[in-house]
């Protein structure tokens, strides 16, 4: 797909092994909506901006995510490449074929991940009302095989994919937002919920059955969780009288949280993956210099 100038894609994978011990998460980035070196170039060449975040939770987990310029991608409909990794749709799954540095560890980490959707959806969200931002939940049900060359990284679990889409900065448009992904006993749960900068708020609760289907779920209220240890805010959706809490801590950044959470919905207690991004912090430029630190740029990666 074409990015335009101040536009970002992303294409973001989760799962959570069937034993709770092991997590992962994969993002593949253009005009990366995270990168200092974006913002600090001008927001004007997103592709110049790319690159693959793969993350591990649990014994043993690591951290990558390395942006690469224009010269390191290369793009098909079914393939997206970033310097040696790629996402591909093929047989039916998404193939993630990763070859990156951890950071800070500096060793390297390799392996492939597999996404099997039970069915894709039909169903596109837009998330403020001109349009600028697109989530596209293609597979909220799938199962994921995860296979990484490290002591303990070969498993299943159940799986998340999904992508978005937008034309201009998220800071721009959003002060704060939480998402989240439940399985359930018949399917999964999702949760969007953010404050826009003109006041209003979004508020968009989906479930989907194995079978690609999607409805509107009469979403419970929203309840508060504990704040991480950088002290972001964070809530969920859960039902009345039962308290939300964090499983297991996945990524703990100044302004962004993402957690293995057990939360109770319509009368199912699930645990799933949770988001929170305090765009707020994120805007404050004095914060953009900490990024670097995890993650390095490689501008001048060819397919020589």
């Amino acid at each position: 797909m074409s990015v335009d100038a101040d536009g970002y894609a992303w294409w973001y994978v989760d799962g959570i092994s069937d034993d709770g011990d092991r997590a992962v998460s994969v993002i593949g980035f253009i005009g990366s909506v995270f990168s200092p070196y974006y913002r600090w170039m001008g927001r004007r060449d997103p592709l110049n901006h790319s690159s693959i975040n793969v993350a591990l939770y649990g014994r043993g987990g690591r951290w990558a995510m390395t942006e690469r310029g224009r010269g390191a991608v290369r793009r098909s409909p079914e393939r997206f490449e970033v310097g040696p990794s790629s996402m591909e749709w093929e047989g039916g799954a998404l193939t993630i074929r990763i070859d990156e540095i951890a950071v800070p560890h500096l060793t390297r980490l390799r392996g492939t991940i597999r996404v099997i959707p039970s069915a894709v959806t039909e169903i596109e969200a837009s998330l403020d009302p001109a349009g600028a931002h697109v989530w596209r939940p293609f597979a909220p049900v799938s199962r994921i095989e995860v296979d990484i060359d490290r002591n303990g990284w070969r498993w299943d679990g159940h799986g998340y994919f999904d992508a978005n889409f937008g034309t201009r900065a998220l800071e721009d448009d959003f002060s704060y937002w939480t998402w989240s992904r439940l399985p359930t006993r018949d399917g999964a749960a999702t949760f969007y919920d953010a404050a826009r900068r003109d006041g209003s708020h979004l508020e968009v609760a989906l479930r989907f059955g194995p079978d690609g289907s999607a409805e509107h779920l009469d979403a419970p209220p929203r309840a508060k969780m504990k704040r991480t240890l950088w002290q972001v805010r964070r809530e969920t959706r859960a039902d009345a009288g039962f308290t939300p809490h964090q499983v297991r801590p996945m990524l703990d950044a100044p302004f962004y949280s993402r957690s293995m959470v057990r939360t109770k919905v319509n009368g199912e207690e699930s645990t799933g993956v949770h988001e929170a991004l305090d765009l707020d912090r994120f805007a404050n430029p004095l914060l953009k210099f900490m990024l670097p630190v995890r993650m390095p740029r490689r501008s001048g990666w060819t397919w020589k």
